[in-house]
């Protein structure tokens, strides 16, 4: 290749799996480079050490394997959820969200180890490849990038397969014990892609669901938590004050044994196609809804509204790889100002799929009883003054009407 780039050293986003173990023998063959192996613990479930010792049998001498659990949900997922992220509708955005945090670590050990260049996995066809990278070049704008699939003609699994027993790459899946689906976890979801989802038109089989029960299989009884709030995060649950990687874990427990938080979702790619995914976010379902339960109560109108404005650009920027870029920071900044007084109490009920708000209080709350009730109020809302309120409201409405009628 007349146009392949001079790597001594590259950082390579490492599994263990089939996919990134060919990727670390064709870097070291294709490169003559020698390859760092860095494996993430985002709170996906699986053991890692597998990794190393993969990694070690290939004579890699430089293994990271990082426990970034709490990095991710303090640092990257909290934020987002404090602007109430969703993407076209649906989608919390699991996914997307893990990758600018996998960017940022790749090149603080590129950095390090001395190493010129990081790697990846992530196909020529999806949105990773896009947030891995820009995410990269954000942070070191000289690093360089290989991105294999969009580079060899392996093509699909079998030549991957022939690849590794050629070379002797210790692979533990032999043929045909696959699953059907591409997925992808972390401590806020599990997304399936591929197989049978292929079809827009076909239902989900029901066994490919992992970390929730089936709604109509949940238990018959709804069961109530309480979150505490503070700057618009949730510390405690049920009073107990956890870290946010502990919080998430108990939330994606109790949620995926009430049947909560899956979606089935046709979304538009950032590099054009429309995807068919489907998603498990029982966790993150119930923080958006106890969040949004919180600011209720403690969000001026107008801050509210604002921010639900900025919240279609917040999560595409997102969704599109953009965290470290300077108009996320401008809106983190004003999103996490609006969360200064968003403290207090949530009570949401879980009930076959559903979660729903039981109660809210706060010490900084602006719900004021005496304004709204229906009793006497004692004085406290003159209702004569919402004649002129009205009035001044529709003249201009009276004056289009008026013209119309000429």
């Amino acid at each position: 290749m007349s146009d392949k780039l001079d790597v001594n050293k590259v950082v390579l986003a490492y599994s263990g799996g089939l996919d990134t173990s060919v990727i670390l023998k064709w870097l070291e063959e294709e490169y003559d480079c020698e390859v760092v192996t860095f494996t993430a613990d985002l709170g996906q479930g699986e053991e890692l050490e597998p990794a190393r010792t993969k990694a070690e049998a290939m004579g890699v001498k430089e293994i990271y394997i990082d426990d970034l659990r709490e990095e991710f949900v303090r640092d990257f997922v909290y934020p987002m959820f404090r602007a109430n992220a969703i993407y076209e509708g649906e989608y919390l955005l699991g996914t997307s969200i893990a990758r600018p945090l996998i960017s940022k670590r790749l090149i603080e050990i590129a950095r390090e180890t001395g190493a010129d260049a990081i790697s990846h996995g992530a196909t020529g066809k999806g949105n990773d490849q896009v947030r891995f990278e820009l995410g990269a070049y954000a942070l070191e704008p000289e690093i360089k990038v290989i991105a294999p699939w969009r580079e060899w003609d392996l093509g699909g699994r079998e030549t991957l397969l022939a690849y590794a027993e050629e070379r002797g790459i210790p692979i533990e899946q032999t043929r045909g014990t696959k699953s059907p689906f591409s997925m992808d976890a972390n401590l806020l979801h599990i997304s399936y892609e591929g197989g049978p989802l292929e079809d827009p038109a076909q239902e989900p089989p029901s066994e490919m669901w992992r970390w929730s029960t089936s709604p109509e299989l949940a238990p018959a009884d709804g069961q109530y938590i309480e979150l505490g709030y503070e700057n618009g995060d949730p510390v405690t649950l049920d009073g107990k004050r956890l870290t946010p990687a502990q919080m998430l874990t108990e939330l994606n427990r109790l949620g995926g044994m009430h049947g909560i938080g899956r979606l089935d979702l046709v979304e538009n790619r950032y590099v054009g196609m429309k995807s068919r995914g489907c998603y498990e976010t029982p966790g993150g379902t119930i923080m958006l809804k106890g969040h949004r339960a919180m600011e209720s109560i403690t969000l001026d109108r107008e801050a509210a509204h604002f921010k639900d404005e900025l919240m279609p650009r917040y999560a595409k920027l997102i969704y599109n790889g953009f965290w470290f870029s300077p108009e996320r920071d401008m809106m983190q900044a004003a999103i996490d100002e609006s969360q200064k007084r968003v403290n207090g109490t949530v009570t949401l009920k879980l009930y076959k799929g559903n979660v729903m708000v039981a109660g809210r209080s706060s010490d900084d709350t602006l719900f004021d009883y005496k304004t709204v009730t229906f009793e006497d109020d004692g004085g406290t809302y003159d209702q004569k003054d919402a004649a002129g309120f009205i009035k001044l409201n529709a003249l201009r409405l009276r004056n289009l009407a008026r013209r119309d009628r000429r």
